[in-house]
This record gives C-alpha cells, sequence and structure tokens, in this order.
C-alpha cells in the first residue's frame, strides 16, 4: 500500500498520508517528495494534508530507524536523513500554492513541526493533542525547526509548548493562535475543504509570496542547520536514548 495518496477536484488537491503514524524515515521523505513533484505537475491551486490514521496525524522522528543508525555511529547516514527531512520542511513551507493541515488527531514533536509548515490549520476538536515533548526527551530543536514553528504562533504560544512540554488541546490551540479553526471530527473536513475553495490563487503569486515572507526559515535550514548538524547535533539524541533506556 501506498503511503501517499491525492485526489484533486476543481484545483484543490487532497493528500492523505497513510503510513500508520507518519513518522519520518527515509522512505517516508522520499515518497512525501515523489508526490509532490506529481502534484506539481497537476492544476493544483491549494493543498489540504490530513491523516488515514484515525487518531494521529504525525508523531514526527522514527525512533526505530534513527536510533539503530546512532547505535551504529552510522552519523552520515543520519546527517544525510537530517538534511532530506529539512529540505522537505522547506519545500513545504514554500510549497507554490496554499497549504492547510487538517489535524485530525495527535501531532507530537516533528509532527508539530509538520503542521507548522502549512499555511493554516484546522483541527479536530474532541480527540487529538499538539505537543513539542522534546524538553522532556532532552532533545533541543533545531534552528530550521525552530524558524518554522515561529512562522505558525506566536512567541508566547511557542515557549509554553517547547518549555513545558504541555499536551495542548484543539481548543488550547485555538486560544493561542496556532490553528485557525476547530471542529469535531464529522465535519473537519467538510469545513476545511470548504476553506480550501476559497484560497485558489494565482500559483506563481503564492510563490513569490512565500519566498519573500519566508526568508528566515530558508536562511535556518540552509545556513544555521548544517553548522549546528557537522558540530554534533546527533548527540543529543544519543544521550536520551541513554537517559530513557531506549
Amino acid at each position: 500500500m501506498s503511503r501517499f495518496a491525492y485526489t484533486i477536484d476543481d484545483g484543490v488537491v487532497l493528500l492523505t498520508m497513510n503510513s500508520g503514524e507518519n513518522r519520518f524515515n527515509p522512505d517516508f521523505l522520499h515518497e512525501l517528495n515523489d508526490v509532490l513533484d506529481i502534484i506539481e505537475t497537476e492544476d493544483a491551486r491549494v493543498m489540504v494534508v490530513t491523516s488515514a490514521h484515525p487518531h494521529i496525524f504525525s508523531n514526527g522522528i522514527d525512533l526505530d530507524w534513527v536510533l539503530p543508525v546512532l547505535s551504529a555511529r552510522d552519523t552520515l547516514s543520519f546527517y544525510s536523513y537530517l538534511s532530506n527531512m529539512n529540505a522537505l520542511m522547506k519545500r513545504l513551507t514554500l510549497f507554490p500554492v496554499p497549504t492547510i493541515a487538517a489535524i485530525n488527531g495527535h501531532a507530537f514533536a516533528g509532527g508539530a513541526v509538520l503542521c507548522c509548515c502549512f499555511d493554516f490549520r484546522f483541527m479536530r476538536s474532541d480527540r487529538g493533542y499538539f505537543c513539542l515533548p522534546e524538553v522532556d526527551l532532552g532533545v533541543p530543536f533545531l534552528p530550521g525547526m525552530i524558524a518554522v514553528l515561529k512562522k505558525a504562533m506566536p512567541t508566547s504560544a511557542l515557549e509554553e509548548l517547547q518549555y513545558t512540554g504541555k499536551r495542548f488541546t484543539a481548543e488550547e490551540c485555538l486560544a493561542r493562535g496556532i490553528v485557525r479553526t476547530v471542529c469535531p471530527k464529522e465535519t473537519l473536513m467538510d469545513e476545511t475543504m470548504a476553506f480550501a475553495g476559497t484560497l485558489k490563487k494565482r500559483p506563481e503569486v503564492i510563490a513569490e509570496m512565500k519566498l519573500v515572507m519566508h526568508q528566515d526559515v530558508i536562511h535556518a535550514i540552509d545556513i544555521e542547520d548544517p553548522k549546528k548538524i557537522e558540530a554534533g547535533w546527533h548527540k543529543w539524541f544519543v544521550y536520551a536514548s541513554e537517559a530513557l533506556g531506549i
């Protein structure tokens, strides 16, 4: 079964992640890039992204892939993985049409960052948390991840999420300006798709707007992240796995 499926109707793309908890491993990243390549050849004007999992949008980095790689001291493979993940985050942030995350369940860690790559966020109100647990795991974010998070929420909300590791409900996300709309599971996709239908703008205009607006994300991912990674950012995962006995 493919990890991703999409439909397009009157310029609105609905992309569904269908990879269990939608954790980021090399295959996930590669296949998502491939489907984005195809979508860019379509007459797409808006893109909505959701998950096929009944109560998880994405749980972020796939530790089942990462930790064995680091245990084997294969830092080159890990660096390549981080580079590919960052490139995907940048691509989604700059994607040349308006994008909407229909968050139909939990969005944890990198999954929460993924949500913030999109321009708008709609969140299911009756189930699912938005959480950055890295403070408790002992793994600080890379500059590019922080830049993506900053574009999506007020600083006060990011500070609370990042320093406390608290699980935010949909209503708490709405109150803090992280999501645009919350609604029950039964109406989430209808409301998201209705809003998407109002956003069919010229892709070349949207692309230029995003390129100008998100220079800080581009700089952080292209310039700051490689320095952090080369300086040994992977050690945080090693420390965390030792502390947690993983």
